[in-house]
């Protein structure tokens, strides 16, 4: 081989690995783009985001939402925020995307806590039985320590039972009144249902955290009776009350 082609040859390698170097480097490149739905401005890699929406294809049923790096602590303390009342919401940062895109590995572990959350929600609707109702909606995030949070909107209202008190008190209202003290007292009744039915306009909602679901059943349950008062009983409910022990 000649010194010319030999020279020539090194130049085409050399060109050649450049050329690569130079298109391994593009794809590596973190861009802004459209993810859906994200929180803050986020920026993933040509990799990343090819992975990224298959990683939404895979799991069509729920609502991935990309998180930037900056935002990970203001998404976590308001998850309830970005809730989906139709689906479960995965709030999952950028780097966790980069990382499930390069390992393997890690992308499994990931992809094996999602796909337990979605098998899991039937259960998880069929445990908190007629509670079920009053969960606006529900979703997960990702920790750093590669563990999920779980999270849930919850209706503190109690539409259903703010609704029966006002079918209660239209009831009585069409009777026939027997005396003025009982008039008054139903009058009394049907003013406290307006109240409650004006109000269920505006609905009181609390955001539940939890390390697992099983631990999330139990904090929605527990929320939703603190959130029984005496503000929503009758004064006929209140006088009942009382003459049971309340360690009971």
């Amino acid at each position: 081989m000649s010194t010319l082609t030999q020279v020539e040859n090194n130049a085409q390698a050399n060109a050649a690995y450049e050329e690569s170097k130079v298109s391994k480097t593009s794809k590596n490149e973190k861009k802004p783009g459209y993810y859906g739905r994200t929180i803050g401005q986020p920026e993933l890699s040509e990799k990343a985001q090819k992975y990224y929406e298959e990683l939404k294809k895979k799991f069509s049923n729920m609502d991935f939402i990309l998180v930037s790096s900056d935002m990970k602590a203001a998404a976590k303390a308001q998850a309830g925020k970005y809730a989906n009342p139709h689906k479960l919401v995965v709030l999952i940062d950028e780097e966790k995307i980069e990382k499930m895109a390069e390992d393997e590995n890690f992308r499994k572990q990931y992809e094996n806590v999602i796909k337990s959350a979605g098998v899991k929600l039937p259960q998880f609707k069929k445990s908190l039985g007629s509670n079920a109702s009053k969960v606006k909606s529900f979703g997960m995030l990702f920790n750093d320590g590669g563990n999920a949070s779980f999270f849930a909107v919850v209706d503190k209202s109690l539409a259903a039972q703010r609704v029966r008190i006002k079918e209660k008190a239209e009831k009585k209202a069409k009777e026939k009144k027997e005396t003025a003290k009982k008039e008054a007292k139903e009058a009394a009744e049907e003013k406290l249902a307006r109240k409650h039915a004006e109000n269920m306009e505006n609905a009181d909602t609390v955001t539940v955290t939890a390390s697992s679901i099983e631990e999330l059943i139990r904090k929605i349950n527990d929320v939703i009776y603190e959130s029984m008062s005496d503000s929503m009983l009758t004064d006929e409910e209140k006088m009942i009350g009382q003459h049971f022990d309340s360690r009971w």
